[in-house]
């Protein structure tokens, strides 16, 4: 049963496309029975997150204005990675691009959908140490603000919900289990 499709589709067309997504609108029969649409975004980017966490056990935090939430959000340096791409060479590629880092050690730690009620958006976090500095590459739509802030302030962020990307958050949760022993 969990395998089965119990939605049938009548019929679907592309209502938008660009470069990052597309948006398809389908006519169904859903569970029940009744008929109607589902809304489905295409993302064509991996999302990507870096816990990059420092010998002191600080954190990299990027401050940036989000446009769709019409806030400052501070988040996790993360990004867009090409579906043909590795998911490990775009997180090294954001991680430079933010922050100016290049990691010696990187761990996978987490796979997670981000919104699959709507969208198929794949989000992949790692864990990042061992450190480099150089000068940071921000793309031309990103203006930056890059802190180090302490593991344990950064985790009371996110359960005071001052941080609620969702990279972000379940990045820092899993590595405060990771630190627990689960």
């Amino acid at each position: 049963m969990h395998d089965s499709n119990p939605w049938q589709t009548l019929g679907s067309k592309q209502i938008y496309d660009n470069p990052w997504i597309r948006l398809t609108e389908h006519q169904v029969i859903n569970p029940s029975g009744g008929s109607g649409i589902y809304g489905e975004v295409h993302f064509k980017n991996l999302a990507i997150g870096i816990i990059a966490i420092d010998t002191d056990d600080q954190i990299y935090l990027v401050g940036q204005y989000r446009y769709p939430l019409k806030a400052y959000s501070w988040e996790l340096p993360e990004g867009g990675g090409p579906l043909t791409e590795e998911p490990l060479d775009a997180a090294k590629r954001e991680l430079l691009e933010e922050t100016g880092l290049v990691a010696q050690k990187w761990k996978e730690v987490l796979r997670i959908h981000l919104s699959n009620s709507v969208s198929d958006e794949l989000g992949v976090l790692y864990l990042a140490s061992g450190f480099e500095q150089f000068a940071p590459q921000p793309e031309e739509t990103e203006q930056l603000e890059v802190k180090k802030v302490p593991f344990e302030e950064v985790y009371q962020m996110v359960v005071n919900g001052e941080i609620t990307d969702s990279l972000t958050v379940a990045g820092i949760l899993r590595v405060k289990l990771m630190r627990e022993g689960f």
